[in-house]
């Protein structure tokens, strides 16, 4: 008898046409933009952005590299807190991903790594391009006080976001069903928040398809 948890890698949350969709848009030319280091050098343009944020080595560069079929288009790290920009990927001239830096560990002095918060959290909240920030959760180690920060600052704001959970591969089918259901009683009281949880394996490709075809809702068409 299939369990609740495989039941939740394996039910259809969309149609065909969606999955295709989906398939279609992340199958095309992705390409690096730039890194901006603040407002001034956000890139001028008028796509749909979906940023990517979470914990340092949650598996932000590692998602963007696996939803796109690239293994290097966003630089990957063994080292939490590397990534100090903001780095945009154009895909298809229809939508841009943004691979945030990750929050909770920089190894940095303590004015640089307030000089990144500022910059972006007033991204988050100037941006009108910005149409979705995925926040990914470790799945390993589930909600953590600073992601709950994150969706506190998102629901004041009024900005959209999804839970996606990382790393699903990584743990056993009861663990999972468990993260599962408290990160969706943890979503109840929060208008910000998708209805729907992407669990996922950057390595073994679940939930992948899920992602693309939210996602490519968000596209210019």
């Amino acid at each position: 008898m299939m369990s609740q948890t495989e039941k939740i890698f394996m039910e259809s949350k969309y149609t065909a046409d969606e999955y295709e969709a989906g398939r279609i848009l992340f199958a095309q030319n992705c390409e690096f933009i730039l890194s901006a280091v603040s407002d001034e050098t956000l890139p001028q343009s008028t796509l749909n952005e979906i940023a990517f944020a979470g914990r340092s080595n949650v598996g932000k560069s590692s998602l963007i590299n696996a939803l796109t079929s690239r293994k290097t288009l966003a630089r990957t790290s063994n080292t939490p807190g590397r990534t100090q920009q903001i780095n945009f990927f154009q895909l298809e001239k229809k939508l841009m991903l943004v691979d945030l830096p990750g929050y909770g560990y920089a190894k940095a002095s303590k004015t640089k790594i307030k000089d990144w918060s500022k910059f972006v959290l007033s991204y988050l909240k100037n941006r009108p391009q910005l149409s979705r920030i995925c926040i990914l959760i470790d799945s390993r180690r589930g909600i953590k006080k600073n992601d709950e920060a994150i969706m506190d600052y998102l629901d004041k704001i009024s900005v959209s976001y999804q839970l996606v959970l990382t790393k699903c591969d990584k743990i056993k089918y009861d663990e999972m069903e468990n993260l599962y259901n408290l990160t969706t009683d943890n979503l109840h009281s929060r208008f910000g928040a998708h209805p729907f949880i992407t669990p996922t394996s950057s390595k073994k490709g679940q939930g992948l398809n899920d992602l693309r075809a939210e996602l490519a809702k968000l596209a210019h068409h």
